[in-house]
């Protein structure tokens, strides 16, 4: 039986390169998704990670203090503070640590890193074991600079060079004396590090005189624990705290594992998704092909084979089909991992460098994809084939399915299909937090009770085709008959691609609605031309607007500062802006008093108000962060949008209370209005600065939708897959069937049918089960896509449905060219058919 599984395999090699390519693909659909979300995720998690090898103790400023009314400021690490720890008993050596945003242009004026994290830092000298020089000297100045070794080499920088630099707007042109190694994840991971003397990164990054964290080496023979209790003992109460470096690394774990579990589970639901598509698509074609052996399966029993014998040759089959498969499929979703991440970054998706992640599970995954479940694919329908006696499985009186059969199918899908509804749109009702897992819940049961009731749906919904069909003639009119002729497995070719049209037209319809409702968003209340902002979101320096201002064109311009204060015993943030042209630069709805700011008149919006008890002329008392208290005066209420709400004073007032004023972003309105020249004028007076985005109305839309984008695009790629294993399905179902009507077609030759006809109606047929898959498939997504807009709603007040008509008119074409692309090969082998070997082939 062996032997003979085996010149079964080979003596089919049609057969075989279409059930290996079927697998392969359901293969290469799961591990590419896996490897692409391991390197993704992998990647990622380099990318924050920091070695703490130099570190055994962390000094960490403790939090503001607030008290009632009064709020404290941040504490510092001074100076001298560092000279205690570096004295405490069991300490070898003390470094104080300061750094920030820092921008590194390239010798084209583009940001490296590419959007990714870029950081500036300072340097303590040769006896810095944390970035070892490779060349050059340690920096001295302000005029100086060192730079990573990776940077150096992408950029093509080398010492003595000059290099741009941005830490909160301004460009400095400091010289390259030196470049370093260092074990940063950011640096690893893409980004960019620079590091200035201590002097001049304190007073960059505005902490004079202080540091961030102050780290402490143990010196020899002593523990983290005891170095630990020796500083706690030195160090000011309510000013620092200390971490041990083995907690610093075990903290670090836990909060890179968090910051990317959004992204990790988005992409493993997918992967998942994958693995069904993978997983259905080779028991499907493994079902039909051992269908299609049921005669040669019922000789071998004729000729003295026992039924154990019989399935174990198909499990064999199997085996050596998925074992091929599987080798060949791993290494085909190694590429489109690889492959995916480039197209990630094609379309404007910041993605961290970092070699492919090829995991033992991914590898397990593959194998069990490939091998074990085409075997248990093949061990069903085997085992069926085996029981059915040789005499019906050569007159095929077993290849009906009993009308019990379908009524217990119908009502198993009936059942799973009405939870699924149910269970979507009860969660509708919740929250967009507590709707999550309701939601997934009720997508995969409807999903699989539309699956399960497919064979029922393809009569109705391909009996709405027949009109059409007429016109082709008896083409047509065969085309019909043969597509729900065998309804399980015309519902079992459709459905691989009613999954793919679900998952891409409800993502489609989901991005369709968020763009409008950033769109409107974004345009909300907003009159300025132009909005001024650092790339990362970081901090401006006031000379930003100073020189905006002076910028010819310029009639108008307001810097937003945000500055914490405590009011009525709570903590409040205050937005700071220009009083005299806020008004021509906004919009929003006054509800009462009227839209002015200036000295203590303040405006809040209605929602503040009201959990304050304020109407216009309220007065309250707000205390800085300095210690100082102001008596301000509500002027106005208005209506606050997605973009800007809260309590509105004049920067004039604002900044009294604030040592080192910095602007969140610059409104600004100008003559010539949003055109290309005029954001060119304002780059050009901005210094063509790489971490300075100038962004008009669609920007701003365009940027905060870029990530919605960038999924979408990704997941497009993905689904590709779906489509090209939908594609072999229809071919494997279409060559069956052809196989299957040989006889008939062969009389249909005899009584006059012409070869053309007989390519028409094989033709049709694929077009009527593809575009009964792709409504099937667009329906169930504009539905998924509604129930998840929903939820996105109870978070984004400006979201609304938004039907991609065109797009889905595309969809439905595109299932109409699967299904003639699909019909290729068989129609051409049918029609090829000599019509007296087809006759007597039954």
């Amino acid at each position: 039986m062996f032997r003979t599984a085996l010149r079964t395999v080979l003596a089919h090699k049609a057969r075989l390169l279409m059930t290996v390519l079927a697998v392969m693909l359901g293969v290469a659909f799961v591990s590419g998704t896996l490897v692409f979300t391991n390197t993704i995720s992998d990647a990622y998690q380099k990318s924050s990670a920091k070695g703490f090898d130099h570190v055994d103790v962390a000094i960490r400023p403790e939090g503001r203090k607030s008290t009632g009314d009064t709020l404290g400021k941040n504490p510092e690490l001074t100076q001298s503070l560092l000279d205690k720890a570096a004295a405490v008993r069991g300490a070898d050596s003390a470094v104080g640590v300061v750094g920030d945003f820092t921008a590194i242009a390239d010798k084209d004026g583009k940001l490296i890193g590419g959007g990714f994290r870029t950081q500036g830092g300072n340097y303590w000298g040769t006896k810095d074991s944390r970035y070892p020089l490779v060349s050059g000297h340690a920096p001295q100045g302000a005029n100086q600079v060192l730079i990573d070794s990776k940077t150096a080499e992408r950029a093509g920088y080398k010492v003595g060079d000059t290099v741009r630099i941005s830490i909160d707007g301004p460009v400095l042109t400091p010289e390259i004396t030196g470049i370093f190694t260092t074990d940063d994840g950011n640096v690893a991971a893409g980004g960019s590090l620079a590091l200035f003397d201590t002097a001049t990164a304190q007073r960059l990054f505005h902490k004079t005189g202080a540091y961030d964290e102050i780290d402490v080496k143990a010196a020899s023979g002593t523990s983290q624990i005891a170095l630990r209790n020796a500083l706690d003992e030195i160090l000011p109460k309510d000013v620092a705290s200390t971490i041990t470096g083995k907690q610093l690394a075990d903290d670090q774990a836990q909060q890179i594992s968090d910051a990317t579990s959004s992204m990790r589970t988005a992409l493993l639901v997918f992967a998942g998704i994958a693995l069904f598509v993978g997983t259905f698509i080779i028991a499907n074609t493994f079902t039909m092909l051992v269908a299609q052996r049921t005669k040669e399966l019922a000789l071998l029993r004729a000729v003295g084979a026992s039924r154990r014998q019989v399935t174990r040759s198909v499990l064999i089959e199997a085996f050596v089909v998925g074992a091929v498969a599987a080798v060949t499929g791993l290494v085909a979703g190694i590429g489109i991992g690889a492959g995916l991440r480039s197209v990630m970054s094609s379309f404007g998706g910041s993605v961290p460098d970092g070699p492919l992640v090829i995991s033992p599970g991914t590898v397990a995954s593959a194998l069990v994809v490939g091998i074990v479940i085409t075997m248990l694919a093949a061990w069903l329908p085997g085992r069926r084939a085996a029981k059915i006696p040789p005499v019906a499985a050569m007159s095929s009186i077993h290849a009906k399915a009993t009308a019990k059969s379908l009524v217990v199918r119908n009502t198993i899908g009936s059942l799973f299909a009405g939870a699924g509804i149910a269970t979507v749109l009860y969660a509708t009702t919740l929250d967009s937090t507590d709707g999550q897992a309701p939601m997934g819940l009720g997508a995969m049961l409807l999903v699989i009770g539309v699956f399960v009731l497919t064979p029922l749906l393809s009569r109705p919904l391909i009996a709405a085709a027949a009109p059409l069909l007429r016109v082709f003639g008896i083409s047509g009119k065969l085309a019909r008959q043969n597509s729900v002729r065998n309804p399980r497995r015309t519902a079992a070719t459709a459905s691989a691609l009613m999954i793919g049209l679900t998952l891409i037209t409800g993502l489609t319809v989901m991005a369709g609605s968020l763009q409008a409702a950033i769109d409107k968003m974004a345009s909300s209340a907003i009159q300025a031309d132009y909005v001024v902002s650092m790339a990362n979101g970081n901090m401006l320096s006031p000379d930003v607007e100073k020189t905006l201002r002076s910028t010819d064109g310029v009639t108008a311009t307001s810097a937003l500062r945000s500055a914490p204060s405590r009011i009525d015993g709570e903590t409040e943030y205050l937005t700071g802006v220009n009083g005299a042209t806020i008004g021509s630069l906004t919009d929003f709805t006054v509800k009462d008093g009227s839209f002015a700011i200036g000295g203590t008149r303040v405006v809040v919006d209605e929602d503040t108000a009201k959990s304050h008890h304020w109407s216009v002329g309220s007065r309250f008392t707000a205390s800085f962060e300095e210690g100082r208290k102001q008596q301000l005066t509500v002027a106005g209420i208005y209506d606050s949008t997605e973009m800007m709400r809260g309590i509105m004073l004049d920067n004039a007032t604002l900044s009294a209370h604030q040592s080192d004023p910095s602007d969140m972003q610059v409104m600004v309105k100008t003559s010539g209005g949003a055109t290309s020249s005029v954001k060119n004028t304002l780059e050009k007076a901005l210094g063509d600065n790489p971490a300075i985005q100038v962004q008009d109305k669609k920007d701003i839309s365009n940027s905060v939708g870029q990530v919605f984008t960038m999924m979408l695009n990704m997941l497009y790629g993905l689904l590709a897959m779906a489509v090209i294993v939908a594609v072999l399905g229809v071919i494997n179902t279409l060559a069956m069937s052809v196989f299957e009507r040989s006889q008939e077609i062969g009389m249909l030759r005899a009584i006059g049918l012409d070869r053309r006809g007989i390519k028409r109606m094989v033709r049709l047929e694929s077009l009527v089960i593809s575009l009964f898959g792709g409504v099937l498939g667009i329906g169930l997504g504009v539905f998924f896509g509604w129930a998840a807009g929903e939820l996105l709603g109870t978070k984004l007040a400006t979201y609304q449905l938004v039907l991609p008509w065109g797009r889905m008119a595309l969809f439905l074409l595109m299932a109409a060219a699967v299904g003639i692309l699909a019909a290729l090969w068989p129609a051409r082998r049918a029609a090829r058919m000599n019509m007296l070997a087809a006759i007597k082939s039954q």
